[in-house]
């Protein structure tokens, strides 16, 4: 079993180390400051930390009026309550003004697990993605996401950060770097290409030896921003591929793989399968189990790529 890391603990401890080199960083959270890992900031800097209660529309209108006044404004909360409970404010306190606030959420997606339907956010990155110029980040690593906080931290507009409950195998190295928009190639692949997001990216990167294995050169593409999404790396694929097998932790409408779609309807269109959570709701479970049931899993990703590759011959 490879080694897990938490991208949400990991996000406590950049938020310390950026809070020692920069006085300006203020953290809000909606009484979830142990899950979300914000209350590693609160124990330093209890004065630049707000814990607003079960309040969220609150906290992101307070959070707007703190970046007015030129504060670096991270903003925490689940991520059905930030995205779902709290949209009117983001789009209307933080985003039609302006304000740079940073939306980082935790216990994204399904695997959120055990508390079930009504904590799992599948909606949050359609709903986010919506918006006029809202940034949509899920990123699937602990090196990735490390390696962008300090591009995340001077961003000069909004942004939501998505981030899951369970940890995530390494992916990349400490050395690698990577830039806000810009997906990253992980192999090139003639007959399909993979691209996924978050969890997804390790699963589909599992699948690539028994893709070789059958014969199939399938590629892979960790598309971390959702929006902008990178409409270069997609088009420049789309000559050098056949098809498109998208993976996302989330509903099949409104999230990667309705972007993705819309860029090749628009510049090279190709044949595009997805996988999803397929127009549901989620239920209690383990990460696993729920993966597993949802048909989120390597073998559903190894049965749709076949499925595309024999749509393409």
């Amino acid at each position: 079993m490879p080694e897990l890391y938490s991208l949400r603990k990991e996000y406590g401890k950049m938020l310390v180390e950026k809070g020692k080199e920069n006085n300006n960083i203020v953290v809000l959270d909606a009484d979830l400051a142990k899950s979300t890992q914000t209350e590693a900031f609160k124990k330093v800097f209890p004065e630049r930390f707000f814990d607003m209660g079960i309040a969220e529309a609150d906290m992101m209108s307070t959070a707007a009026g703190l970046a007015s006044t030129g504060k670096v404004v991270f903003c925490s909360s689940f991520a059905l309550f930030a995205s779902g409970r709290a949209w009117d404010q983001v789009r209307n306190s933080i985003c039609y003004p302006g304000w740079p606030v940073k939306i980082v959420v935790t216990h994204g997606g399904i695997s959120l697990g055990e508390d079930g339907a009504s904590h799992q956010a599948n909606e949050d990155i359609a709903l986010m993605r919506v918006i006029p110029k809202m940034t949509v980040i899920v990123p699937s690593d602990i090196h990735l996401f490390r390696n962008i906080f300090d591009d995340i931290i001077n961003f000069k507009s909004y942004a939501y950060i998505r981030l899951p409950r369970n940890s995530l195998p390494e992916i990349y190295s400490s050395t690698d770097k990577f830039s806000i928009g810009k997906g990253i190639e992980i192999k090139k692949g003639k007959d399909i290409t993979i691209i996924a997001c978050g969890a997804m990216v390790h699963k589909a990167k599992n699948t690539l030896k028994r893709f070789e294995a059958m014969g199939i050169d399938a590629g892979l593409i960790d598309m971390f921003t959702i929006k902008p999404i990178d409409r270069d790396l997609i088009t420049k694929t789309a000559s050098k591929t056949k098809g498109f097998l998208v993976c996302e932790e989330h509903q099949i409408d409104g999230g990667l793989g309705d972007a993705v779609s819309a860029v090749l309807t628009e510049t090279n269109p190709l044949p595009v399968e997805r996988i999803g959570i397929m127009d549901t709701f989620g239920e209690s479970g383990t990460p696993d189990e729920l993966f597993e049931k949802y048909k989120l899993n390597e073998e559903s990703i190894i049965e749709k790529g076949k499925y595309l590759y024999d749509r393409i011959q």
